[in-house]
């Protein structure tokens, strides 16, 4: 099932740049976005991890100098170390009900938030949501609803 998914997330990715210009954040990232569709709170948790890196970012810009190479590795780095902490650190019980806002996987936070950095960062989430769906609903055809039990 992740290969089929993270293979469509390629796929999609790459109609998204050359037919709109937007990069869906990534070329795995609508893969793993779309296997994690029915967690809300991972969902939400990874869209934090990944604004906080973008946020981490602008800011380590302002004191030196990161592009290019530099600033994919600063990304990567910040949104595992961030990612990591999401997982030890976020965990509540509120109202007897378990909120885990953790990031999916360890470096789709910053590969998200190097195409903030690049793109916009409405433009990005924008581009991840929508190509998200799009696997999604194609793996659910090809799969006939068999993700939502597996998920």
């Amino acid at each position: 099932m992740v290969e089929i998914a993270v293979g469509l997330g390629v796929v999609f990715s790459l109609l998204f740049t050359e037919f709109f210009g937007v990069a869906a954040g990534g070329i795995v990232v609508p893969g793993y976005i779309a296997l994690q569709m029915n967690d809300y709170y991972q969902l939400l948790g990874t869209l934090i991890v990944a604004s906080l890196t973008f946020l981490a970012l602008r800011g380590a810009s302002q004191f030196m100098f990161i592009f290019g190479r530099r600033r994919m590795v600063m990304a990567i780095l910040i949104g595992f170390i961030l990612g990591y902490a999401s997982r030890q650190l976020v965990l509540h019980h509120f109202l007897e009900v378990d909120i885990r806002l953790q990031a999916i996987g360890y470096i789709i936070p910053g590969l998200i938030a190097n195409w903030m950095e690049r793109q916009g960062y409405f433009r990005t989430i924008a581009g991840v949501l929508i190509a998200a769906c799009a696997v999604r609903l194609l793996l659910m055809i090809i799969t006939g609803g068999e993700i939502i039990a597996n998920v």
